[in-house]
């Protein structure tokens, strides 16, 4: 089986998939952009089990039922604040990618969402997020032949991000479709 990357412009909460990864911060509760966006299209259920599910550090995952969301569950990243990790934000941010493409293989998800994580907020160069997101997208495949992932999407919101992302995947010679 043959894993596929897509790069699609759309709105990460609409997406039916079996997981959509949330950036977080370390309390798995508050947050703008997208993790708002994701809070508030899964319900308040949401907000009460982050709140059971207490801190997680940058780089760690939890996952979670994604309640009203099309998705059926969610994994929740803790993403590296730009600037801020002492040099070790791409680590930190590859971390992120790697464990919840792991997770999603163990779990026999077919099919995630991934936002262009960190940009936000947490003011990483979206180019270089991408750049991140695409290559450990891409190592994973390569070093998982037999995953069970058969469709990793990233999900852009606008035009600009999509057509970022699109160019960020041809310089890196990475294959996919949209």
């Amino acid at each position: 089986m043959s894993t596929k990357i897509k790069i699609i412009k759309g709105d990460i909460t609409k997406m039916k998939v079996d997981a959509v990864i949330n950036g977080a911060n370390r309390d798995l509760i508050s947050g703008g952009g997208v993790f708002e966006a994701i809070h508030k299209a899964a319900g308040p259920e949401l907000l009460k089990k982050c709140k059971e599910m207490g801190m997680c550090h940058t780089g760690e995952i939890k996952v979670s039922s994604a309640y009203q969301l099309p998705a059926k569950h969610i994994i929740h990243t803790v993403c590296p604040i730009y600037g801020s990790e002492n040099g070790l934000e791409d680590e930190m941010l590859l971390s992120c990618y790697e464990r919840s493409l792991a997770s999603s293989a163990k779990r026999g998800f077919k099919t995630i969402a991934f936002p262009n994580l960190s940009t936000g907020n947490y003011r990483y160069p979206k180019d270089e997020a991408l750049e991140i997101a695409l290559n450990a997208i891409k190592n994973y495949i390569h070093n998982n032949p037999d995953s069970s992932l058969e469709e990793i999407y990233i999900v852009l919101f606008t035009e600009d991000d999509f057509n970022l992302a699109l160019k960020v995947a041809r310089e890196l010679k990475v294959e996919i479709e949209r």
